[in-house]
């Protein structure tokens, strides 16, 4: 039968898939629903999970099906698919059950503890649970670089963005280095001579629940496939059929929680429209975290802060929380555009924010490959905190190394996916206005229905099917260029 070892395969990927479905959903369940005290067994049974599906992927006959599936009457797409399992099962062989479920179980325990550790400034607790999770994280990540023959770090970044390397990104983020600091500078100085009055509060939480609802269906998010609730740091999960969002919420403070919202839907319009013929099967995935950084970033700052949806914005928050002289029109773009030295990563500007990933990145990287500890963390991080922003965290665990989610679960290797995702949706921008030149003119209108076209035709609906190389070239005419970004941030800013 033709391709009778390939559609073997399909039929086993699409089960793992089923797999993977129950998990993501049992994961958003733990971060948003689940009380305290389920944590525990939560946690040995998403471990069990893990393990189940390492043992079908592993399978020796896995390997068998793969080899012989290569010599059949495959399309492209196809070809990609089986390019996919390869690279998945390859991925899976080098790990044993015992340390997936060893990796699953510390990563839930350290992520349990934090929820609690954080508001206390409790690093001593946390460190305690991170230990274990680096302990892991190496002994994977050695298995790893083996077997790759490349650095521990490496063979972790590859994961999420294959192809990519830390030689790369040195390159990457030395470029950055030499001109950032001085734009961020200048940027501060010039806003520095603005008036700029900050909207007052107190802000329901409900009505910005409600703003953000507003939003997410401005912005072709589809509630009959996904929905948004509440979470100590704002995430998208779930699965394409039914794409989980969500943010967390500051009364006084209307911004942080709307454009979390933004930002996620991004993610969730990649995944609502992955290709769905495909769906169940590697090649439907997307991409790497980078190019799905790239989408949330798209949403959330090439558009999102733009001064044109920025207007029509303004409207839906008025009517919510009445007029007020922050609402003026042109003080409501100012705001929203504000560029200043912060603590947190997430409700950072887009000038300042590749300052906060570069810092992890240079951390994890010397984490995993042995060169500093975990207690080393805190003082390194303050140290760098000083050098790219001028703040200091010292004792200030949780504005500092403790407030982000990603060490928890062991995710090394996933921070440098932010500032290359910032990169390509500015190319991705650029490309995007050179085809359609009403653009500007669209957006002010709330006309999306062109724009979302075009990331459909060129980003949505290929999933894996390209490497990230080949997506971004045919989407932009080259591969990435970091000069779109640094020209984005000087048009807006300066």
């Amino acid at each position: 039968m033709e391709k009778q070892n390939y559609n073997h395969l399909t039929r086993t990927f699409q089960r793992l898939s089923r797999f993977d479905h129950l998990s993501a959903i049992a994961g958003w369940d733990m971060f948003t629903n689940m009380p305290p005290n389920g944590s525990t067994a939560r946690g040995e049974a998403l471990a069990e999970l893990s393990v189940l599906q390492h043992q079908i992927l592993t399978d020796k006959k896995i390997a068998t099906l793969l080899q012989a599936a290569v010599q059949e009457n495959l399309n492209d797409v196809e070809r990609a698919n089986l390019r996919e399992m390869t690279r998945q099962y390859q991925e899976a062989i080098l790990l044993p059950a015992s340390l997936v479920e060893e990796k699953s179980l510390v990563g839930t325990r350290c992520e349990h503890g934090w929820r609690t550790q954080r508001p206390a400034n409790d690093w001593q607790g946390f460190s305690t649970n991170l230990k274990e999770v680096v302990r892991v994280s190496r002994e994977e990540a050695k298995l790893r670089a083996e077997a790759k023959g490349k650095s521990p770090y490496d063979a972790l970044l590859d994961i999420y963005e294959p192809g990519m390397s830390s030689a790369k990104l040195d390159v990457l983020f030395g470029d950055l280095r030499t001109w950032l600091p001085d734009l961020l500078q200048k940027v501060v100085d010039k806003q520095a001579k603005e008036s700029v009055i900050t909207p007052v509060g107190p802000f329901a939480t409900q009505d910005q629940r409600e703003l953000g609802l507003e939003t997410m269906k401005l912005l072709g998010f589809d509630f009959n496939g996904g929905r948004l609730d509440v979470s100590a740091h704002p995430f998208c999960g779930g699965v394409p059929e039914d794409v989980r969002i969500t943010t967390r919420y500051d009364e006084g403070d209307l911004v942080s929680a709307l454009f979390g919202v933004i930002h996620e839907t991004g993610h969730a319009r990649y995944e609502q429209n992955l290709p769905r013929e495909w769906l169940g099967q590697p090649v439907a995935l997307a991409r790497s975290t980078a190019i799905h950084e790239s989408q949330s970033l798209f949403f959330e700052m090439q558009l999102g802060r733009s001064k044109e949806f920025l207007k029509l914005l303004l409207p839906m928050v008025t009517a919510r929380f009445g007029k007020q002289p922050a609402f003026e029109s042109t003080n409501f773009t100012a705001v929203n555009q504000r560029v200043e030295r912060g603590f947190i990563r997430v409700d950072a500007d887009e000038v300042s924010y590749p300052a906060h990933v570069v810092l992890r990145y240079e951390i994890e990287r010397a984490l995993i490959d042995g060169e500093i500890e975990v207690e080393d963390i805190p003082a390194l991080w303050d140290e760098k905190m000083q050098q790219w922003l001028g703040l200091s965290t010292k004792d200030n665990f949780r504005n500092g190394c403790m407030q982000d989610i990603h060490w928890t679960d062991g995710a090394f290797g996933y921070f440098p996916s932010y500032t290359l995702g910032a990169m390509y949706a500015a190319q991705l921008f650029n490309a995007a206005k050179r085809a359609l030149p009403q653009l500007d003119s669209d957006i002010a209108e709330g006309n999306f229905s062109a724009l979302f076209d075009w990331l459909r035709q060129n980003i949505w609906q290929h999933g894996s099917r390209f490497t990230t190389s080949e997506l971004i070239t045919n989407a932009t005419g080259e591969d990435l260029n970091p000069l779109y970004f640094r020209k984005h941030l000087e048009a807006r800013y300066l």
